[in-house]
């Protein structure tokens, strides 16, 4: 295993107001907080005095067939890992995903099927590889050690953490308060991802600042299996392209790594300028001066957007792509008007956003909902140079959305959110 300094080449710390070691600043795949405190350090120094690779953990549940940028942000740091030779173990959920991961939810998630899991899982397994180095990463299962697990199994690690312990967890908490329902199932899930670590003996994993209490849980189940604790890392969580929550499919913000060049593209020069330099931060590199360049003038924002948009394509489907999906943009997006589009502010409903046909609607580019409705069944709306034939699609409040219908007709759309 080589040799190097991981301060310097892997994230550079401070120590925060808690106490915990936490990122200098922004910057590509830099870190948020190593937990506990000298723990990293520990593990590094006993895994190069046994010249062994670390053992470097992540768990990702198939939720959804589509890996998105927000999971790119931890991805990066693998390969960072994978650079200076340590072991990537890339762990699939399909037994942790039929739970369901409660972590920021109001209510219980709805559990997948089997079949459902399986086939979301399989797209990961492809996915990854865009960003890791399939000969330094062991894919696995959690379904390998989880289904073979008796009741008695099962009895002894749930003896393993206490109730109290559990409700200390932020979105539990809220949810007693408010006296919506906790399944006793979703207690299970961070023991079961607990368990995981078990089974890959593993020294350190990563995930989002989210899954800060699930890596914790990790520690305490490890210690009760006789294994030395690993050390947690946690990333930042990357906004959605609304700016406000982060990335998600099912927000409808969110940018898959898998979608079409010109999609990416164009989704990505939807984007606020501030947004942009929070992705050129965590997903792009020699963006390092970004903030610095716009301020002097001495790029404009729209160059900086496109050469980011480039970049972050590239990643995903080569130069060349890149280059198309400028071109397409340029040509369909700007080319096509030689007008400013309409600026359109609107309120979103209750539930936070509007339907495409009431955006559509309201924004004055039909009579009457219906029509709009038939305009999104008739292939003839873009979102963000992207055709959306659902009239129902709803775009999340805290958004700016350019929105064209036909060829001439084009607003760009902020939704604010519904006042409180």
């Amino acid at each position: 295993m080589p040799d190097v300094p991981y301060r310097s080449a892997v994230c550079a710390r401070s120590t925060s107001r808690d106490g915990h070691r936490r990122a200098d600043g922004p910057h590509p795949a830099g870190a948020v907080d190593l937990l506990p405190e000298g723990e990293f350090e520990r593990k590094l120094g006993l895994a190069q005095k046994e010249r062994r690779p670390l053992r470097v953990k992540l768990g990702a549940d198939p939720s959804a067939p589509d890996l998105h940028l927000g999971h790119v942000v931890v991805l990066r740091k693998l390969a960072q890992f994978q650079e200076l030779g340590h072991h990537v173990i890339f762990l699939i959920g399909d037994f942790t995903g039929r739970i369901g991961d409660p972590t920021g939810r109001s209510e219980t998630r709805q559990a997948l099927t089997r079949e459902q899991v399986q086939a979301n899982a399989e797209t990961y397994r492809e996915q990854i590889f865009k960003v890791l180095d399939p000969d330094k990463t062991s894919v696995r299962f959690n379904s390998e050690w989880m289904e073979k697990m008796n009741g008695a199994d099962m009895v002894r690690l749930c003896a393993q953490f206490t109730v109290a312990r559990m409700l200390e967890r932020d979105d539990f908490e809220r949810r007693m308060a408010q006296g919506r329902p906790i399944g006793i199932h979703e207690f299970m899930y961070p023991l079961a991802q607990a368990y995981d670590s078990v089974a890959l003996s593993a020294d350190v994993e990563i995930g989002g600042t989210d899954q800060r209490f699930n890596l914790l849980v990790g520690r305490e189940i490890q210690k009760a299996y006789g294994q030395a604790p690993q050390a947690v890392l946690t990333m930042p969580l990357l906004e959605g392209t609304d700016g406000r929550q982060k990335m998600s499919k099912s927000l409808g913000n969110a940018i898959g790594i898998t979608e079409r060049p010109e999609q990416i593209y164009g989704k990505l020069m939807s984007i606020s300028d501030d947004l942009m330099l929070r992705y050129a931060e965590l997903l792009a590199g020699g963006f390092g001066d970004l903030a610095s360049r716009l301020e002097e003038g001495a790029i404009h924002p729209m160059e900086a957007k496109k050469a980011l948009a480039g970049d972050i394509v590239g990643q995903f489907h080569g130069r060349e792509a890149a280059r198309a999906a400028r071109t397409h943009f340029e040509r369909r997006i700007q080319e096509r008007t030689s007008y400013q589009p309409d600026e359109v502010e609107l309120e979103g409903d209750a539930e936070g956003g509007l339907p495409l046909f009431q955006v559509v609607f309201r924004a004055g580019f039909a009579k009457s909902g219906g029509e709009a409705r038939r305009l999104a069944g008739q292939r003839a709306i873009r979102v963000d140079d992207e055709v959306v034939e659902d009239a129902l699609h709803r775009l999340p409040a805290g958004g700016e959305y350019l929105v064209a219908v036909g060829r001439r007709r084009l607003a760009r759309v902020r939704i604010r959110s519904f006042p409180t």
